[in-house]
């Protein structure tokens, strides 16, 4: 994900900061009063258009993005920089993060599947996809492109929202790149090898309990091997967020990783109760780019990824996609938690992150849909709806990250090393 958007230094103090913490408690920059009113104000109009265009569960799940936007913010969540930082330097924390969030989502999930639970009636069904050449190319290339626009699909929108203006052209270009993968959908689905969808849960037998067994013995052994890592290498710590006490540290303040990593694992499994599907977002960037191909007067509605309710999608607006609305949400969730830590402060793009920020995006939008899903869709709905292909994408993606590190510096953007801390 994104690298933090905020100057993390201005106050810091050691004295204030556990080592082992992501926050560090100093004096926090004014809030954005104006913003943060029309903040709200966006928020509930948006509200009320969904409710009215289409039904309370599409506002339940604008609210669910809301609430999403705002932990990965506060917390600067990240799945591109943990990656990164895990390859260039061997700092885990962000990897750590993303145990304890699968620990408790493929809990939650486990439970929800094996029983059909269920807010709105609507029957929970997991991420669970064919394993086969599209993944694992389409991974690599997400992989590449996320290190490249220095922000994965999440990590798009809710920089976005925090004030990056460079996401501003990896969103563009991200939408571009997921159409055209869009166009190309039939070709990878249909002509290049491919497994079916495998399911740890049902695919071999093992049945949920056994699957989620299987499941928190393989994050115990990646966290283990995460702690070996660091007692080896010894590398340096993420640069701490700002923060407060009391409940100011709330709104104000930023939050520790874990802490949000359970938060993110219960709004995922919230949003599978709610509309039957795990959290996911870039199919929406396929749609958009089509809906606004389509008022050009292209026909897109040949095209295979368009069949069945992609399909029906394109006739309906875009506030009854609940993908899109989601989005909506984590983008405004963002702009209104950065509001009140007073962050809000785009800043003028350079050149060379203006060209990595296109190129990446392409790079995630294609690869998104060649792998059926990003680091939301995929990696984390995959592994916690206990598919084989979530694991597939991870480890392709890991690669990618490999070889971006030495594509970056060809556009001006720094790795972390192993002498200072960094965000």
């Amino acid at each position: 994900m994104a690298q933090t958007v905020i100057d993390t230094t201005s106050d810091f103090n050691h004295k204030s900061w556990n080592h082992k913490s992501t926050t560090f408690i100093t004096k926090l920059s004014p809030m954005q009063k104006k913003l943060v009113s029309i903040g709200i104000l966006l928020s509930l109009i948006l509200l009320i258009a969904i409710v009215h265009s289409a039904n309370w569960i599409q506002g339940s799940l604008f609210i669910i993005g809301l609430f999403l936007g705002a932990t990965l913010l506060y917390a600067r969540f990240g799945f591109t920089s943990a990656f990164r930082r895990l390859v260039s330097v061997g700092n885990v924390q962000g990897l750590q993060a993303h145990m304890l969030m699968f620990v408790v989502a493929t809990t939650l999930f486990a439970i929800i599947l094996s029983t059909g639970f269920s807010f709105t009636g609507i029957t929970p069904k997991g991420y669970v996809s064919p394993v086969g050449v599209s993944v694992i190319f389409g991974a690599f290339l997400f992989g590449i492109g996320m290190q490249l626009g220095n922000g994965c699909a999440s990590g798009t929108l809710y920089n976005l929202g925090g004030g990056s203006s460079s996401m501003i052209l990896t969103l563009t270009f991200f939408i571009i790149g997921s159409t055209l993968g869009a166009y190309h959908f039939t070709f990878w689905m249909e002509d290049t090898p491919s497994l079916p969808p495998i399911s740890l849960a049902e695919s071999t037998g093992l049945g949920y309990f056994g699957a989620w067994l299987l499941q928190l013995v393989v994050f115990a052994a990646i966290y283990w091997i995460t702690i070996i890592i660091t007692k080896k290498k010894n590398p340096p710590m993420m640069k701490p967020l700002p923060t407060t006490t009391g409940w100011k540290r709330v709104l104000r303040g930023s939050w520790p990783l874990f802490t949000a990593a359970i938060v993110l694992a219960v709004l995922n499994a919230l949003t599978l109760t709610v509309r039957g599907t795990p959290w996911g977002i870039t199919s929406a960037f396929a749609l958009w780019g089509a809906k606004t191909l389509m008022a050009a007067g292209v026909d897109v509605t040949s095209w295979g990824f368009f069949s069945g309710a992609n399909g029906e999608a394109l006739k309906k607006t875009v506030l009854a996609d609940s993908t899109s609305v989601m989005n909506f949400g984590i983008i405004l969730g963002a702009f209104i938690s950065a509001s009140f830590q007073g962050t809000f402060k785009p800043k003028k793009i350079k050149p060379g992150v203006a060209g990595a920020s296109i190129i990446g995006g392409l790079l995630m939008g294609y690869g998104s849909r060649l792998a059926f899903g990003c680091n939301i869709g995929a990696y984390f709905g995959g592994i916690a709806s206990f598919s084989l292909h979530g694991w597939v994408w991870m480890i392709m993606a890991m690669l990618g990250t490999f070889l971006a590190l030495y594509i970056r510096p060809l556009f001006g953007l720094k790795n972390p090393n192993s002498k200072d801390s960094f965000c």
